[in-house]
């Protein structure tokens, strides 16, 4: 996955250094949304103290996630498999540190109040604090594609797909990125990589169904 971001990168005339934004999509393109990457976690609330960076047990988190996402995988229940899938995000969430998790619910309420420089100041800190908590690089990702920033964006993405190749919004982002840049067998082939990861994704769903048939000539 990390050689495909990085030479992805490459073709769309990304700068890793510079992380420019693309040139302008052109009128039709709808402006970018954080709900274009589904729905950010839930905020956990915002409590702790001192700063503290303290490591969950790997082994115990890593059996839980492969369990959850066994269950996801063969579930045919849509109300099962959200549950399911929640609960896989909310262990995403804890990052194992109280600071962190303060620092991650202050940057959801900057993203809520469309204050993204504030939300990227926040998350920041959070990738320096704890650079193997993944989901602090994905819900960066998140800020820099709302901003249009998609060489950034695509970086953080690499970063949380390297520590969790299973993150089907770090994998849906990517998909749409391709997407939005005109990269359609890319996209179609990362948007079915989600799907096999989590099968009850509706969007993207949709999107491979638009994509098939776009590849085959047929109206979307």
């Amino acid at each position: 996955m990390r050689i495909f971001v990085f030479a992805f990168l490459f073709l769309a005339g990304v700068s890793l250094a510079s992380a420019q934004p693309v040139p302008d999509l052109g009128p039709e393109a709808e402006p970018p949304s954080a709900e274009d990457f589904n729905a950010l976690p839930d905020d956990l609330p915002e409590d702790g103290g001192q700063v503290v960076v303290d490591e969950s047990d790997p082994e115990d988190e890593k059996s839980r996630l492969d369990e959850l996402f066994a269950n996801l995988a063969k579930s045919d229940n849509p109300k099962e498999a959200e549950r399911i899938g929640r609960e896989i995000q909310m262990l995403w969430m804890d990052s194992g540190s109280d600071t962190v998790d303060v620092l991650m619910s202050r940057a959801g309420k900057a993203i809520q109040a469309d204050d993204h420089a504030l939300a990227l100041d926040f998350l920041d800190t959070v990738v320096i604090l704890k650079p193997t908590y993944a989901e602090g690089w994905n819900r960066r990702a998140t800020v820099h594609y709302m901003t249009e920033d998609f060489g950034k964006s695509l970086v953080d993405i690499e970063r949380t797909l390297a520590l969790e190749p299973r993150h089907w919004g770090a994998l849906s982002g990517l998909a749409i990125i391709q997407r939005r840049l005109g990269f359609e067998s890319e996209a179609l082939a990362t948007f079915r990589r989600a799907l096999e990861v989590n099968p009850s994704l509706e969007n993207a769903t949709k999107a491979v169904n638009d994509l098939e048939k776009e590849a085959e000539g047929e109206p979307a």
